[in-house]
């Protein structure tokens, strides 16, 4: 029964008719009522998906067939999770932002530098790993990039989170969520925390919940008698200039709690549903998927089921059983008893008074035939030995086992590409959030280029809207600021980095960057492709470009010490070198007098000619 929240009466309002109100919002509960139903299915399958990830699934098991059989529950299924989470997060994406523009390089680069941080605050790393669970174990997993208005003491941030999938309902039928008339969010919610933050609507109104949502089958029990459904309503609407513009409700029961409407103003400029789908294996009609439970959960059955029966013959025969006649001279109770050394018998003992019930051992058809499940779903999975750095057929050397791993995760890249896309959707969400709600200049600590800490503020007025001028008719033109954002990986894996070493290596050895062969190694470069070719050929031109200014330099330093030698009589250097054999043969035979005149000569080769005269007056 729902409960009572608060004692104090409740406030008066003005009167007034709201665009949400009572009525309407009753109308999006039946909504959501019809979404649920039409999601029952899909949330059935997620509960016992998490059951079989548990390693819980004989329970589901026992259920269908009854118990009192071994049940052993062996973790090849969760192997094949595990090892695809640790690809996943071994290639964690880094976006990359580049301006459509070149008025817009510099803002792109500031924008390059501070998502970063603004997803580290965030912590989209953690978000980024539960997600990941869950696309393995039901095939999808959903991120939320919302505005959360009172981060950072009200000044508001960037928030990205994982939604619960039992928690989300669109309408039955779309394959794209953004296609969906209405979107809902539940959530249970302290009623005590909940009045306190809503006195005004909340404060001697009775709250249940009118909507029971699924849950998962849980070890404790947990009690949600002191819990308030609040409900989260995305919808979309044209305005009266035909745009389509998003708006958002939250409401409890049939109490509004806010609304963008009420508000009169959207919700989020960038008018998408906050909720991006990454999907593991598409299923047609619906945005979710399926993922790897639904795929290897038979050959794991089949291989459990097997192995309780191994295991039962097992027991078995390494726990003798025996036939013995009713009247036989051999009392059963000392039989029984392991702590008896000597156990009495009456008579003769003999095959007819006791025999041992004999227990054929396993066939080994029955272990080929758990091993090809094994197999299969080694196979089915793409989680492979060599994946998981085992090798056989002889093969020890660490390139060739490397090379088989990058052959054998394919899948794994598949599916880490499709996160990519995803993940680019989030990060263009949290572009736009950015540019609807920096109105504030903030300041972030970045990784300059150089590798050195750097601290910038930023603020959304650059890469708002921005007025360029007015048309013919005298109405105002405005300027959008686009960008595009590209996904790469960075490069956690060992095997990952090992393989660029690798790879720099052998262009340094090919003399890619030696400055004189630079026309030859861009040329290879255009043939090239790998991962971050773009600031290898960076670097190739710069040394070229390099090498020409000084070449350039040391034909100007050449024509100036020729202009300079004809001008004052000054021998540079290098030429003096040439001559030094000449010169030590002349100051050999000349004598005294001809060193004289040369120290002279030196002393007033750049001198003036009051200087000149001066010298000479002194010489005498």
């Amino acid at each position: 029964m729902p409960d009572i929240v608060g004692t104090q009466p409740v406030e008066a309002v003005e009167m007034r008719v709201a665009p949400i109100g009572q009525q309407q919002v009753r109308e999006a509960t039946d909504t959501l009522q019809r979404y649920k139903r039409g999601k029952s299915n899909l949330d059935d399958r997620v509960i016992d998906e998490e059951q079989w990830y548990k390693l819980r699934h004989w329970e589901a098991m026992r259920r269908k067939r009854g118990g009192g059989e071994p049940e052993p529950a062996s973790a090849w299924l969760f192997n094949v999770l595990s090892g695809k989470h640790a690809d996943a997060m071994d290639n964690y994406p880094s976006p990359n932002v580049f301006s459509r523009e070149a008025s817009d390089e510099e803002d792109a680069r500031m924008l390059q530098a501070v998502i970063p941080v603004v997803l580290e605050r965030a912590d989209f790393e953690g978000t980024y790993s539960l997600a990941w669970w869950d696309k393995l174990k039901h095939g999808f997993s959903i991120y939320s990039p919302v505005w959360d208005a009172g981060a950072d003491g009200g000044l508001g941030e960037v928030a990205i989170r994982e939604v619960d999938p039992l928690n989300l309902y669109w309408e039955p039928g779309v394959e794209d969520i953004q296609e969906s008339p209405n979107v809902f969010v539940l959530s249970l919610v302290d009623k005590r925390a909940l009045v306190s933050q809503y006195p005004r609507e909340l404060t001697g109104r009775t709250l249940g919940q009118t909507v029971t949502p699924a849950q998962y089958l849980h070890d404790d029990d947990i009690d949600t008698t002191d819990k308030a459904l609040v409900i989260d309503w995305y919808y979309k609407l044209r305005d009266q200039s035909g745009r389509t513009v998003l708006h958002y409700c939250k409401y409890v029961d049939d109490i509004v709690l806010y609304s963008s409407q009420n508000e009169g103003r959207p919700w989020y400029d960038h008018v998408q549903y906050p909720f991006v789908f990454d999907v593991l294996f598409p299923d047609k009609g619906t945005p979710a998927g399926f993922g790897y439970v639904a795929v290897c959960r038979d050959p794991q059955m089949y291989i459990d089921a097997l192995s309780g029966n191994i295991l039962e013959n097992t027991a078995l025969a390494t726990k003798p059983r025996y036939f013995v006649r009713d009247n036989s001279a051999i009392k059963t109770e000392d039989l029984l008893d392991t702590r008896k050394k000597v156990v009495p018998v009456e008579g003769s003992l003999d095959d007819l008074n006791l025999r041992k019930i004999d227990i054929d051992p396993v066939d080994g058809n029955s272990i080929s035939v758990m091993q090809l499940k094994i197999d299969e779903m080694k196979e089915t999975s793409g989680s492979r030995d060599v994946s998981n750095g085992s090798s056989s057929g002889g093969v020890t050397a660490a390139s060739a086992i490397a090379a088989l791993q990058e052959a054998g995760n394919k899948t794994s890249r598949d599916m880490i590409n499709q996160s990519y896309r995803a993940y680019r959707q989030v990060i263009y969400m949290v572009l736009e959030l950015m540019r609807q709600f920096y109105t504030e200049t903030r300041y972030f600590r970045i990784t300059a280029p150089n590798g050195q800490a750097e601290y910038v503020a930023f603020n959304a007025q650059h890469i708002r809207q921005q007025q360029t001028g007015v048309d013919i008719s005298g109405q105002p033109t405005y300027r959008r600021p686009i960008f595009d954002i590209k996904i790469t990986a960075q490069k956690r894996s060992a095997i990952s980095r090992e393989v660029e070493n690798q790879r720099a290596q052998e262009l340094y050895a090919a003399g890619f960057f030696n400055p004189e062969r630079a026309q030859e190694a861009l040329i290879a470069l255009d043939m090239m492709e790998f991962e971050g070719i773009d600031k290898v050929r960076e670097k190739v031109q710069q040394g070229q470009t390099l090498m020409n200014v000084v070449q350039q330099l040391m034909v100007q330093m050449d024509q100036m010490a020729a202009i300079i030698q004809g001008a004052t009589g000054y021998q540079p250097a290098e030429e003096a070198g040439q001559t030094g054999q000449q010169e030590q043969r002349g100051q050999a035979s000349s004598g005294g007098q001809n060193l004289g005149a040369r120290q002279q000569q030196a002393m007033t080769a750049n001198a003036t000619p009051q200087a000149v005269q001066i010298a000479r007056q002194t010489g005498r």
